[in-house]
């Protein structure tokens, strides 16, 4: 009879995950307190307003609120896009306020801020994307406050370059448009934009004469390559400031974080954009594209 030799099954060893970057010290903020930021607060549920602070889950809200100032989130707080990387809700929007301009204003003029700062979720399935409340938004707000500044965070018009033209047309100081990342991880981070095309948008802008702005995400996995490419693109077709900050992700439903980004790099960037032809380059860790905005109404045309 012969004798079977039973051998051990060897188990390869299970491939083990890569290990998720852990947040750095320099990426720690001071939760929200005191009385300036409590006033805030009370006027933004007062008036039934969405704010970008609070849907975009901004790291600074502590310290910009405290200062009170506070960037406004216009049509409504559910976006008709999917963007990876974005903390506002998805899906198909109901909100159509178009008292919402006088609301908008009345809070800014009660804040008494000096510079405010307005943006909104794109409303893809709107004929004109919404430019008409852009529009009332800007031109009520002057109204009722003169001396304010004002940046207006438009979003992708689809090459719908008539509601452009509305949008910007308000008397706003600055117009921003995020390209939010390098063109290659466009598929990744923005499905439903295109790199081309956020281009184009500023590049129309700053011909019609506008102060031009856009902010960049790093840490989604570009090289520094692909960073210095988007500055060239964004130098061709007419930028004037350029925001550089960390990503950080909001869900874990979003996307990962590759990469902690070092403040050194972040200097190196604001160094190598001011030599590539930008006019002022806020870059850091932190830096949002709302960030100290109170300094962007003084860039040169």
């Amino acid at each position: 009879m012969d004798t079977l030799l039973t051998l051990p099954v060897i188990q390869p060893e299970a491939a083990q995950a890569p290990a998720k970057p852990r947040k750095p010290d320099w990426l720690r903020v001071k939760l929200p307190v005191g009385q300036a930021y409590a006033n805030v607060r009370k006027l933004v549920d007062e008036h039934k307003l969405h704010t970008i602070c609070e849907s975009g889950n901004c790291p600074n809200m502590g310290e910009c609120w405290g200062a009170g100032t506070a960037t406004f989130m216009i049509l409504g707080n559910i976006c008709t896009r999917s963007c990876s990387f974005c903390a506002v809700a998805t899906g198909r929007p109901t909100e159509y306020d178009l008292d919402e301009p006088r609301r908008v204003a009345e809070a800014i003029k009660l804040m008494g801020v000096k510079h405010a700062v307005i943006t909104s979720v794109n409303r893809d399935e709107l004929k004109d994307r919404g430019a008409g409340v852009w529009y009332e938004t800007v031109v009520q707000t002057k109204l009722l406050s003169p001396a304010t500044t004002i940046e207006t965070l438009i979003p992708d018009v689809k090459a719908n370059w008539a509601a452009l033209d509305t949008m910007i047309a308000g008397g706003q100081e600055v117009v921003s448009h995020n390209m939010e990342t390098v063109g290659s991880l466009y598929r990744l981070v923005r499905p439903q934009a295109k790199y081309d095309r956020s281009l184009e948008q500023i590049r129309r802008t700053k011909e019609a004469g506008r102060r031009t702005k856009s902010g960049i995400m790093l840490g989604l996995g570009e090289t520094k390559e692909e960073v210095y490419q988007a500055m060239d693109d964004l130098v061709v077709n007419g930028l004037d400031i350029l925001t550089l900050g960390q990503y950080l992700q909001p869900t874990k439903r979003h996307i990962e974080v590759a990469e902690f980004i070092h403040p050194d790099l972040f200097a190196h960037y604001k160094e190598e954009g001011l030599r590539r032809g930008l006019k002022y380059v806020e870059s850091g860790p932190l830096v949002r594209s709302s960030y100290h905005a109170e300094r962007h109404v003084n860039v040169p045309i």
